[in-house]
C-alpha cells in the first residue's frame, strides 16, 4: 500500500516577480503515460520558457523517480519538486511546473522557492488516497438491494465504478480480496448478493478517511 492522489488532474499557480508558475499535478501509473502527458503539456504551454517535471511511480521492482530542469539552472526546479513528492510519500504522481518568464531574474534560491512553492500549493489541494492491490468485481443484486449496497459501499470506502440496470442490477465495484469476502458473507452484512464475477485484478485507490 502507498499514498497517492484521488484526483486525475489538479492545477494551481503562483506569480513571483512577474514570472508565472503553473503547477499541474496528475495521477499516473507508468512511465510511458507520464512521458506522454509531459509531451502534451509542453504542447499546451508551447509559448512558456520552461516546463519542468518530476514523477514517482511504483513498480514491482520499487519506486522509479525522474525529474527534469528543462533549461533552468541545475538543481533549481525538477530536483526540489521531486524532493517534495518524496517528503509527502507520494507515488504514481507527476508534477509539471510551467514557467512564463516575467523579465526579472530570480536567482537560484528564488527559483528553488518558486518551484517548491508551486508544487506544495497544488499538492495541498489534492485529496490523498491509499493505493493497494485489489480487483474490479461485477456484483449482481435485485432492485430492492441497491440503496442498501450504496450505503454499505459509502460506509466502507468502496468505490462503485458503474451501475447497469437489467433484469437485476449489476454493480461494478473496486475492492480488495478481503472486502469481497466480507461483502459476500451474509452473516456480516445485509447485502444479498445474487452472484459475482471478478473482472480483473488492478490497483485501486482508497480515500484516506
Amino acid at each position: 500500500m502507498f499514498l497517492t492522489i484521488q484526483e486525475e488532474r489538479l492545477e494551481e499557480e503562483i506569480v513571483e516577480k512577474k514570472s508565472r508558475f503553473i503547477g499541474t499535478l496528475l495521477y499516473v501509473t507508468n512511465e510511458e503515460e507520464a512521458q506522454e502527458i509531459i509531451k502534451n503539456i509542453k504542447k499546451q504551454y508551447h509559448d512558456a520558457r520552461h516546463n519542468c517535471f518530476a514523477y514517482r511511480i511504483m513498480t514491482e521492482n520499487g519506486v522509479i523517480e525522474r525529474f527534469c530542469d528543462d533549461g533552468e539552472p541545475s538543481g533549481t526546479a525538477g530536483g526540489p519538486m521531486l524532493n517534495i513528492l518524496a517528503k509527502n510519500n507520494l507515488c504514481n504522481v507527476l508534477i509539471v511546473v510551467t514557467r512564463y518568464f516575467g523579465g526579472i531574474l530570480l536567482g537560484t534560491g528564488g527559483l528553488v522557492r518558486a518551484y517548491s512553492d508551486t508544487t506544495t500549493k497544488v499538492i495541498n489541494t489534492a485529496s490523498m488516497a491509499n493505493e493497494t492491490m485489489g480487483m474490479e468485481v461485477e456484483i449482481e443484486i435485485d432492485y430492492a438491494q441497491l440503496e442498501m449496497l450504496k450505503y454499505y459501499c459509502k460506509k466502507n470506502n468502496i468505490n462503485i465504478v458503474n451501475i447497469v440496470y437489467e433484469k437485476n442490477i449489476k454493480c461494478y465495484l473496486e475492492l480488495t480480496e478481503m472486502e469481497l469476502e466480507i461483502l459476500l458473507d451474509k452473516n456480516k452484512n445485509n447485502c444479498n448478493v445474487l452472484g459475482y464475477n471478478i473482472i480483473k485484478k488492478k490497483n485501486i485507490r482508497k480515500n484516506v478517511m
